[in-house]
């Protein structure tokens, strides 16, 4: 019976898949940057609470108010909202109205709890379950569907209680795995740098939320309303506006590094002029990104500090900026290494086998022929 169910979910993700992915290509240009705002639970749906009355949906709305109030002074930024009441909404109508709003940013503001005195934020990327606790944040999350009408059809016999469908929920979520893990870096940087909040770190789940968005996207869990100091702090208008804030400034710097750093696919192979060694890995070729953006450039040395070589490919509605072409794992190192010199801090080597992008261990596991 479980597999069948397997069956029918894994089968949904396909047919998902090719409906967002059609829906990506078919996007165009858009003069401001869009984020959508999504304040977690609402209406019949309180989601997590405490003895002292505290409801999880009331501080999200709150803080998701607050920081759409900041974004909204921006002349290029579009905000758009889940909600902006106390009203249930469905988990799979909050990921159709980031995807029908052509949205470059999808962020789900939540609240812990927990029966011992945790405290803390962690903010969450789409993924496979690390660990049984990210499990069970996920699963605690997830289990709104159980309020929502026709769930088994609307998921497809999804289940937040069994780990085994969880499966291929990441799946349409990894072309923008890395732009996620960055917003998520800024947020929780800011938590913990600014206001001194104890970081509990980027972690990855399988929240369904989540899994319905075809863009970066995260779930922040602010902190825990069970726990007595930080429920207060949640609950206060200087909590909810000191997480909004920071929340908000972490967008805005990650809009800005996709302006300042900033597809057509242009590809110009330098691989003629490397000397292959032992290292070269047959139908591999590997390449370091520099950068993701939402704006096109040429990809000239002047535009990319001198670096010669450089390609660009669109992924949904971002650019994605390579340095390098080369099939030797030893050479692309040391590209990476020269981009770095020149003010890459966070390039990342690459690997593609004809033409799709696969993961540099499972590269390195080819062997030469």
């Amino acid at each position: 019976m479980q597999t069948n169910t397997l069956k029918h979910f894994v089968s949904f993700i396909i047919v998902l898949t090719f409906f967002t992915l059609n829906n990506v290509f078919a996007q165009v240009d858009k003069d401001k940057f869009i984020v959508v705002l999504d304040a977690g639970h609402g209406g019949k749906d309180p989601g997590k609470h405490a003895k002292s009355g505290l409801k999880e949906k009331d501080i999200a709305l709150k803080v998701v108010l607050g920081i759409g109030q900041i974004l909204e002074k921006e002349h290029d930024i579009k905000v758009v909202y889940t909600r902006k009441t106390d009203v249930f909404v469905d988990l799979f109508k909050r990921g159709k109205i980031a995807n029908d709003a052509n949205a470059d940013l999808f962020v789900s503001v939540h609240c812990n709890a927990h029966t011992s005195q945790a405290y803390g934020s962690e903010t969450y990327v789409l993924g496979l379950h690390r660990n049984k606790t990210n499990f069970e944040v996920a699963k605690a999350e997830n289990e709104v569907i159980f309020l929502e009408e026709n769930h088994e059809e609307n998921y497809a016999g999804f289940n937040p209680n069994s780990p085994e469908s969880f499966i291929g929920l990441s799946f349409m979520q990894e072309e923008y795995l890395d732009q996620s893990i960055k917003l998520a870096t800024n947020i929780q940087g800011n938590f913990t740098n600014k206001l001194k909040r104890k970081n509990r770190g980027v972690k990855q789940a399988g929240f369904i939320v989540l899994h319905q968005t075809v863009m970066p996207s995260v779930l922040i869990e602010t902190g825990f309303v069970t726990n007595t100091h930080e429920g207060k702090y949640l609950n206060s208008k200087k909590g909810q506006s000191e997480l909004s804030t920071a929340i908000a400034n972490a967008i805005k710097d990650y809009k800005k590094d996709l302006d300042f750093n900033v597809g057509n696919h242009i590809e110009k192979p330098i691989a003629d002029t490397i000397p292959t060694t032992e290292n070269t890995i047959t139908n591999v070729v590997f390449k370091v990104q520099l950068a993701a953006s939402s704006k096109a450039l040429d990809p000239k040395p002047y535009n990319f500090k001198g670096l010669k070589d450089i390609s660009r490919q669109k992924v949904g509605k971002l650019y994605k900026y390579y340095y390098g072409y080369t099939s030797d794992y030893n050479q692309i190192q040391k590209l990476q290494i020269q981009a770095k010199n020149k003010g890459y801090n966070t390039a990342f080597i690459t690997a593609f086998k004809d033409g799709k992008q696969i993961k540099v261990s499972e590269a390195l596991k080819t062997e030469k022929k």
